[in-house]
This record gives structure tokens, C-alpha cells and sequence, in this order.
């Protein structure tokens, strides 16, 4: 409990996806201009990485790595699937991704047409595929630790992209300076909240 508990804080804070990795970042920029939106495709994105991750942490360690398949027969102890791991993962996001889009159509047409794009682009969106990358890289004990990853990462990444959408709200009614309106100022407060974030490193989880 403690090990779950332990990864799924850090991955908010500590290994946040947008202000440690900058993984994300461009749905992040592009659609944190409205706090509703913005938190849409926030619960969208931690939606499809806690779905994801587990799949793709059995599928890793029941099929793709060396001796992954050995619960087949010793026979299957040297066989090395791990090539397929970018095409089966990308596979999996991009499945669940359609099935997000398909509900947020069906049941919130308003949210889905502010989305745009940016909703069908989950399916690339590196902030998921590197949850999943980070999974093996890591090799989590069991599929739990693995999915708290995956919310963890998720509301973190949600987090993020709500507080810049109410910064860049306000912003509209500020005295920015005319060649930093629009992206400009917006790079700069993501760098801010980047460190600002880097103060909880030092906590220890």
C-alpha cells in the first residue's frame, strides 16, 4: 500500500509529465485557453492512461519481454518479443482513444467541437505513450503499482493543463506586453510552474 501510495504521489508531483518531461505539451498549449475545456481532455487523457497502462504492463510482462512467454512452455523461455512494443502499445491508446472520442461525441457534442482535433490527437499525444515507455522502463513489481502510475500520471498531467488554462484566463485581462501575447507569455509561465513543481523533488515520498 505504501509502494502504491508513494508512486502514484510522485507521479503527480515529482515525475509530472508536463512540467518534469514536458511530455504533452502540445494539446497542453494549444487548448489551455478555457479551464472547462482544458479539464475535458485532462479527464480524457487520465481516463486513456489508466486504461492503458495496465494493458500494457501485462502485455509486457506476459508477452513482449524475454521469457515472457515462458507460461506457455520452457520451449517459449528465450523468445524475445520486445520489437513489438511501440506497434502494440500505440495499438492499445489508439483503440481506447476511439472509444473516448466516440463517448465525448455521443454524450458532450459542445466538448468534443472545442476539442477539436486535439481529442483524435490523444492517440499520439507523447505524454501517454511515455506513461507507458516509463513502465517498462521502470518495471513496476505488479500491474497495481502500474495502474496508480497511470492515475497518478494522469491527474498530474490533468492538473497541469487546468491550472495554466485559469492563468491564461486571467490573462486576458492583463497588461501583457504586446510581442509576448499569445504563446509567448505562455511559454514563459510554463517554464515558471516547471519550477515551481521541481520544489517537491525534494520531498521524501
Amino acid at each position: 500500500m505504501e509502494q502504491l501510495l508513494s508512486t502514484f504521489v510522485r507521479s503527480i508531483f515529482v515525475d509530472n509529465m508536463i512540467f518534469a518531461y514536458y511530455l504533452g505539451m502540445c494539446s497542453f498549449l494549444a487548448v489551455s485557453k478555457n479551464v472547462k475545456t482544458a479539464m475535458g481532455l485532462g479527464v480524457a487523457v487520465t481516463f486513456i492512461l489508466v486504461c492503458t497502462l495496465p494493458i500494457n504492463y501485462l502485455l509486457e510482462n506476459y508477452v513482449l519481454k524475454e521469457g515472457a512467454l515462458i507460461w506457455l512452455g520452457e520451449e517459449f523461455a528465450d523468445v524475445n518479443l520486445s520489437f513489438l512494443a511501440f506497434i502494440l502499445f500505440i495499438a492499445i491508446i489508439a483503440s481506447f482513444t476511439q472509444l473516448v472520442e466516440m463517448f465525448v461525441e455521443k454524450f458532450s457534442p459542445s466538448l468534443y467541437a472545442s476539442l477539436g482535433i486535439f481529442l483524435p490527437l490523444i492517440a499520439v499525444n507523447c505524454a501517454i505513450l511515455g506513461g507507458s515507455l516509463f513502465m517498462q522502463q521502470r518495471a513496476f513489481e505488479n500491474v497495481g503499482v502500474a495502474t496508480a502510475y497511470g492515475l497518478g500520471s494522469g491527474l498530474g498531467w490533468m492538473l497541469a493543463i487546468v491550472g495554466m488554462a485559469a492563468i491564461r484566463e486571467k490573462l486576458a485581462y492583463s497588461n501583457v506586453p504586446k510581442p509576448l501575447r499569445g504563446l509567448g507569455i505562455s511559454f514563459i509561465i510554463t517554464g515558471l510552474m516547471g519550477m515551481a513543481f521541481m520544489c517537491f523533488s525534494g520531498l521524501k515520498i
